[in-house]
């Protein structure tokens, strides 16, 4: 099975496609994707939907599951609408037993690459309930059905504190990733000084304002490069896999193009720094 990240360099988000998820999730992979992130959160996702999107495309191609990269998510209550995965009056622990079971069944699989705590039960740290949800997380990888774990929405006290507890670290973090907050830099320093990959989502519609700044403009005219492709191509370059959500097949196909130009340190630079300009 790939290990993610070297064998990809950018994610397919599934958020917020709703009916048409299942068609999109085919499409991306169409493209090329090959590493697909969703949720068990029908809030936001249609985990169900990018299931039948990979099973469609894996019934076309002949590529099989252990050629994808998939990634879920456990969602607590307070981020759930009515549509839960789950007893929401059983203990965490079985909460994520039920979501796990729930996105195997969604996603027609057994085995997951990535398993991710999809944010903290609590804004001000790592409590009784994140422990007693990431010991569940910890038996699920034990039992060999998550190759690998994670964490999204985290603030640097949030990570270091699980790192701190976690017998099982999380190889992943992700997070939305803000141009004005130094593109999460405090985070991303605690993930590599832990040897973790941070996953940045929201690249572009967190930072439309920064994006739109002309030197943005140039720079992408410069290389002859679209503004996402820019965008995504600094991520990388910066430490980071980003993710994209686009619903656009032509976006898909040049947002993949990443890898046949590289950034200059000044125009990382620029880039770094361009909510201060």
């Amino acid at each position: 099975m790939p290990q993610y990240p070297t064998d990809f360099q950018l994610m397919y988000g599934t958020a917020w496609k709703e009916e048409g998820t299942a068609d999109l999730t085919y499409k991306a992979l169409k493209a090329g994707f090959r590493a697909i992130d969703t949720a068990n959160q029908r809030k936001h996702y249609f985990e169900e939907g990018v299931g039948s999107g990979i099973k469609r495309f894996l019934s076309e191609s002949d590529l099989t599951r252990d050629d994808l990269f998939l990634q879920t998510k456990f969602t607590y209550e307070r981020g759930q609408d009515h549509r839960l995965p789950y007893d929401p009056k059983a203990s965490f622990s079985d909460q994520v037993k039920q979501s796990f079971a729930s996105s195997q069944k969604h996603l027609g699989t057994e085995t997951l690459d990535s398993y991710v705590l999809h944010g903290p039960y609590q804004n001000g740290g790592i409590f009784e309930e994140d422990q007693e949800t990431w010991r569940a997380f910890e038996s699920l990888h034990a039992q060999g059905k998550v190759k690998q774990l994670g964490v999204s929405n985290v603030s640097p006290l949030h990570l270091q504190q699980l790192l701190d507890f976690a017998e099982i670290k999380p190889t992943f973090v992700q997070n939305r990733c803000f141009a004005r907050m130094g593109w999460d830099q405090p985070v991303r320093e605690i993930c590599k000084s832990n040897g973790l990959i941070y996953q940045g989502f929201s690249l572009l519609t967190a930072n439309s304002a920064e994006l739109s700044h002309p030197a943005v403009s140039e720079m992408a005219i410069s290389l002859q490069k679209t503004i996402p492709q820019l965008v995504f191509r600094f991520a990388l370059q910066l430490g980071m896999l980003p993710l994209t959500g686009t619903t656009s097949a032509q976006h898909m196909s040049e947002d993949l193009v990443l890898l046949n130009f590289e950034l200059t340190p000044e125009q990382m630079k620029t880039l770094e720094g361009i909510a201060l300009n």
